[in-house]
């Protein structure tokens, strides 16, 4: 007769480690009051067993033989086994800014266990502080383990893996972007300086409007390579497009696939020519008048918002972005994603920070994918390049 079990919660979380939904109980089995309440927490079943084991799949002879056959043939070609992602944790992720959007990029990334140690700052006094304990409280239902800390000192910024710059002056109604440079160029330069003395091997991804603009000042004044200063823009404004056109076509936004480049303002430039919506192209489901709707719900999307707020801007979705470059840095997606980058000569384009697909990982920018466009897209894409250049002359 086979010994009698002690069944106690440990047993019960390694079956949910490893991924079961049913708990065989024997007869004799003894279950501790802490197992039983572990299995309802976990929404595991404890069911009396022996339980009947999934009957074998029997194949007759005639189909077995004509696979075989199949697979001797020189047209067969075995199929790739799925390589798994090694997903990258930091070490410690840091937020300058501890506003809206630096506050919701710090509760993103501690949901989804990014960093041990994530590092929030901000210049007014407990903003950060709170922002952090705040997270840490609801690390007892969420089980986060990523720790967080909140300073009101740059220097607090030393040893992190990447850095987040989201401070800065924030648009108001009948603002630009545009309108932004002066006063969030003295934040850039400030903050870049610290960087490049206290994190010298960090990834910088920069969320300070106007965009392209103060990427292109964090790259000039931490003299750090290419690879490793980045634009957080088209990932929002490809999700804006992507909403539009779903919302237009009446399908889940998760059925389009779309992207935007160019810079984040009014030289944004959808790509419609390369959209699709469940995999077919836009025209078989809108019409040109509602695409060219949707490219202009896109460019307009986050002056849309500030003009809603009265005062600031958009900060749920801004955060999302960043996300999605984190996760493209850290192995945890794979692809091409927009992404702003100071230009090499791809698309034509040399020495101006601009929008455009790239490959990311474990040191920021891999290289930069470029897509067939189409002569007017193209166009768009260097009249961005240009605006972004005037603005930073003037």
């Amino acid at each position: 007769m086979a010994q009698s079990r002690v069944i106690g919660a440990e047993h019960i979380q390694d079956a949910y480690q490893r991924g079961r939904i049913v708990f065989e109980v024997l007869s004799g089995d003894i279950v501790t009051d802490l197992a039983v309440e572990t299995a309802e927490r976990l929404g595991i079943r404890l069911s009396d067993g022996p339980l009947d084991k999934p009957a074998i799949v029997k194949t007759d002879g005639a189909k077995a033989m004509v696979r075989g056959l199949y697979r001797r043939s020189s047209r067969w070609v075995s199929p790739h086994k799925a390589i798994p992602r090694q997903v990258r944790r930091f070490s410690k992720l840091a937020l300058v800014g501890a506003g809206g959007v630096g506050g919701n990029i710090a509760h993103l990334a501690a949901l989804q266990n990014m960093a041990d140690e994530i590092m929030l700052i901000d210049i007014v006094p407990g903003m950060a502080a709170a922002t952090a304990l705040d997270l840490n409280h609801a690390s007892g239902i969420t089980g986060a383990s990523a720790r967080c800390f909140g300073s009101e000192n740059l220097a607090d910024l030393a040893g992190a893996d990447v850095i987040v710059v989201t401070a800065g002056m924030a648009r108001r109604p009948g603002m630009t972007r545009a309108d932004l440079i002066d006063v969030n160029k003295r934040i850039i330069h400030s903050t870049a300086e610290v960087i490049r003395a206290r994190a010298p091997e960090a990834i910088v991804i920069v969320v300070t409007n106007p965009l392209d603009e103060m990427t292109l000042e964090m790259f000039k004044m931490t003299q750090f390579p290419r690879e490793r200063v980045l634009g957080m823009a088209g990932t929002l404004d490809s999700s804006r497009f992507r909403n539009a056109l779903a919302g237009a076509a009446g399908v889940s936004p998760a059925d389009v696939d779309a992207i935007t480049l160019g810079s984040h303002g009014d030289e944004m430039t959808p790509i419609p020519s390369l959209a699709r919506i469940k995999g077919r192209p836009l025209e078989r489901y809108l019409t040109e008048e509602q695409i060219e709707a949707c490219v202009k719900d896109a460019v307009t999307g986050g002056g849309q918002v500030v003009t809603l707020k009265k005062s600031g801007s958009a900060t749920i979705a801004p955060a999302h972005g960043v996300v999605e470059l984190l996760d493209h840095i850290r192995g945890a997606r794979v692809g091409p994603v927009p992404v702003s980058v100071m230009m090499a000569g791809e698309y034509g384009v040399h020495d101006v920070v601009l929008g455009v697909p790239a490959h990311l990982g474990k040191t920021g920018l891999i290289e930069v994918e470029e897509l067939r466009l189409s002569e007017r897209e193209l166009q768009n894409l260097h009249a961005a390049a240009e605006a972004v250049r005037k603005r930073l002359e003037h």
